[in-house]
């Protein structure tokens, strides 16, 4: 299962590219609007240029026309740009009308099955269940990634990723690989608890109180 980091902090994005981990970043709307005073194809194409592998961009139009509108521009601005649109009518339209132009999409703000299956079979690269938010309401989020693991394994004609988004603790970064996503997109702060156990930390002063006691003697 590949690794995405999902944030537009640039620094985030620079410190987790470094540990050799990441194949791709996921931003949205809210997390543009936090790095305030920041342009948005500034952002991306930073991003583009830090990360080797998939940037999502989202559109903010309603419509499929201005998804479609929006998205050629922003896929303009690197190769490495895909287009996130919504899970609605219209944004099936606009993942059907972009991919005819070779630009990957990445739907967003999936909440059941067949919001996934209507968007594979619109020619979406990437579908995003929001793990997270599903388990908000009550519902096992993790139970949503294998339907959607099922459903598409029983259409050899699918190939679109399943990304877990909404992740909110390391223990649904293992989930999501066991249901089968293909993709997990983490914020910083979860990437980092995940490389973090005590034992580990117990371990190294050990060690090191050891190797400085042999030194001594």
């Amino acid at each position: 299962m590949q690794i995405y980091l999902d944030t537009a902090n640039l620094a985030e994005i620079r410190e987790a590219a470094s540990w050799g981990i990441l194949s791709g970043v996921t931003t949205n709307p809210t997390l543009i609007a936090r790095e305030k005073g920041a342009d948005f194809k500034a952002i991306i194409t930073e991003i583009a240029e830090l990360v080797d592998g998939p940037i999502s961009a989202e559109t903010i139009s309603l419509d499929a026309e201005g998804m479609v509108r929006e998205g050629l521009e922003y896929a303009s601005w690197h190769p490495n740009v895909i287009i996130k649109v919504p899970s609605t009518t219209e944004g099936l339209r606009a993942v059907s009308q972009l991919a005819k132009h070779g630009i990957r999409c990445n739907v967003t703000l999936c909440f059941n099955s067949v919001q996934a299956l209507l968007a594979a079979r619109a020619g979406a690269f990437i579908i995003s269940p929001f793990v997270g938010r599903v388990d908000d309401t009550g519902v096992d989020g993790m139970a949503l990634i294998r339907e959607i693991a099922g459903i598409y394994r029983q259409d050899r004609e699918i190939t679109t990723k399943i990304l877990a988004a909404s992740i909110r603790h390391p223990r649904h970064i293992v989930e999501a690989a066991l249901a089968g996503a293909d993709i997990a997109t983490c914020p910083f702060k979860v990437l980092q608890q995940a490389m973090r156990h005590p034992l580990t930390d117990r371990g190294i002063e050990q060690f090191l109180a050891d190797w400085k006691s042999r030194m001594s003697s």
